[in-house]
């Protein structure tokens, strides 16, 4: 079992040659398994977590419904964003400046195999960060990602999650709105849930500007605890 960790920021950067890299390193580790089975050897397989902030894009999940996004291409072009069909679960959702995005390319056999429990320390993470700064966060029953207020007309999301698994091999990950325009949201149904309401931790916190890099440790340490790994 290998549970060393190689983290990347990327920093900003588009989000189709992301989701290129991202393919590259899922291959890389779903060909060791292969050669492992196939060779009869144990070679360790690597597990990756990038870090990334994109331009405005919007991402629809492949059971997601093209409706949930209310702009065509010309006013897509017009607000500055892109948008990609892609091989997550999830419906709808969108990245930009200002959210931090996480995405584990993990061997869940160097951890645990189970998708369900996967995602659940991923929504612990997130839960525990915003604790540090003040905030009462938890999960929705029956909907992924970080809520606030859950259960209350005021219910409001903070954290998207969207992943896909292959040979116990994760990609994608989770997008948490620290210092986000929330305006890019008004032009989907976002992750097709009607009447529900998006935040972002400046806003929660009454402040121009969080520090994103502070945000980063403190994701970091919970993931580092919640997994029992080591970050290279």
């Amino acid at each position: 079992m290998n549970k060393r960790i190689q983290l990347q920021d990327l920093g900003l950067k588009d989000y189709k040659e992301t989701w290129d890299y991202q393919e590259e390193l899922f291959k890389d580790i779903v060909d060791s398994k292969i050669k492992n089975r196939r060779e009869e050897t144990d070679e360790d397989t690597n597990n990756y977590f990038l870090f990334v902030e994109h331009p405005h894009v919007y991402t629809l999940g492949k059971s997601g419904d093209f409706s949930n996004l209310l702009l065509g291409e010309d006013e897509l072009s017009k607000r500055g964003a892109t948008f990609y069909k892609i091989n997550r679960g999830g419906d709808i959702t969108y990245h930009g400046p200002g959210q931090i995005v996480g995405y584990p390319i993990l061997d869940l056999d160097n951890f645990f195999t189970d998708i369900h429990k996967y995602l659940r320390f991923l929504e612990e993470m997130i839960i525990l960060t915003l604790q540090e700064y003040g905030l009462k966060a938890e999960r929705s029953e029956g909907e992924t990602g970080v809520w606030l207020d859950v259960g209350t007309p005021f219910a409001r999301k903070i954290c998207a999650m969207g992943v896909r698994a292959s040979r116990w091999v994760t990609m994608h990950g989770f997008a948490l709105n620290v210092n986000a325009d929330l305006g890019y949201f008004d032009n989907i149904i976002p992750c097709g849930i009607r009447g529900k309401a998006v935040t972002s931790l400046n806003v929660e916190l009454g402040v121009n500007h969080v520090d994103e890099s502070e945000v980063k440790e403190k994701l970091l340490k919970h993931f580092k605890s919640l997994f029992e790994a080591e970050f290279i």
